[in-house]
């Protein structure tokens, strides 16, 4: 079982920056495609930053040239670097690896989350 687990989130000024970290169990970065999701109170999850294994990256619209994902597979860790927050990225930011093989099928795993608030 995977476990993964957020770290970095706290409250921040409009403009500053965060770096929220995702530590693995298991050697899953180089083989799970990684994500970065969020979810705002009274909305839904969505995602924010993603990893393939093949180091693709894709981004919302409303992070992008702000937020970096990258990855550490030494260390198991999954980074999102965020720049230029504003008051609307307030919300809890989850971890998610995921991949699908013919051996296990689908595989979901989420970290617990880890709180992000920029207010002033």
């Amino acid at each position: 079982q995977v476990q993964l687990v957020e770290s970095g989130g706290d409250l921040v000024q409009p403009g500053g920056s965060l770096r929220l970290s995702c530590a693995a169990s298991e050697s899953v970065v180089s083989m799970y495609d990684m994500g970065w999701y969020r979810q705002a109170p009274g909305k839904q999850r969505e995602l924010v930053a993603a990893i393939s294994p093949s180091g693709s990256t894709n981004y919302a619209d409303s992070v992008k040239g702000r937020f970096t994902i990258s990855r550490d597979n030494a260390k198991n860790t999954v980074d999102l670097q965020m720049n230029s927050l504003k008051p609307e990225d307030t919300a809890v930011y989850y971890c998610n690896a995921k991949r699908w093989t013919f051996r296990f099928g689908a595989e979901d795993y989420w970290g617990q989350g880890t709180q992000v608030t920029v207010s002033s």
